[in-house]
């Protein structure tokens, strides 16, 4: 049984990367509403682990204004496709050069169900050769650095790690490896 019922539907805007849907909706009782939904392409997260740290990479991020480290995570470029698995391989390569011989899918995630269907995965990479970034036009500023684990979730309490999916990857990389 569903709770919301969508009645009519229209796309207020669209870009390349995203699309505004705005849904008239009935609610249970039969209440008319409105809803809004951004649709995104999915996208991963990748925890490169390596000597009990991880490597993370640092950007500005406009809609913030700051600069920040999150975990490597991206989607694919327009046109391009395959599994979450390989995205995830494009991704470390592309921000920090790194390849990896060991993968590990820790969880599927949302982004923000409130209001958006856009989901990650999220990978553990281990096995970790250097190589040369391929970083994106829009990543010209990205930087990449190891940091002892303990450091990593200290960056978070400080505010330095403050990218909402890079948290919840780390929490599911507790629950899966670590058992907690």
């Amino acid at each position: 049984m569903t709770d919301i019922r969508r009645r009519a539907s229209r796309v207020a805007f669209e870009n390349q990367w995203l699309r505004l849907r705005v849904d008239e909706i009935e609610y249970a009782d039969g209440t008319p509403g409105s809803y809004s939904v951004i649709e995104k392409t999915d996208f991963t997260v990748v925890l490169p682990f390596q000597d009990g740290g991880f490597w993370l990479v640092e950007q500005y991020r406009y809609p913030v204004s700051r600069r920040a480290w999150e975990f490597p995570q991206g989607t694919w470029r327009q046109g391009e496709g395959g599994s979450a698995e390989e995205l995830a391989a494009t991704e470390l390569r592309q921000e920090t050069g790194l390849a990896a011989t060991g993968w590990r899918h820790l969880g599927r995630l949302y982004a923000a169900y409130g209001y958006s269907n856009q989901a990650f995965d999220v990978f553990l990479a281990t096995g970790l050769s250097p190589g040369d970034p391929e970083r994106e036009h829009s990543e010209q500023d990205m930087v990449h650095r190891w940091f002892p684990e303990a450091t990593v979730r200290a960056m978070i309490t400080d505010g330095q790690l403050v990218d909402a999916h890079s948290v919840a990857a780390l929490g599911l990389y507790d629950n899966s490896v670590n058992g907690r």
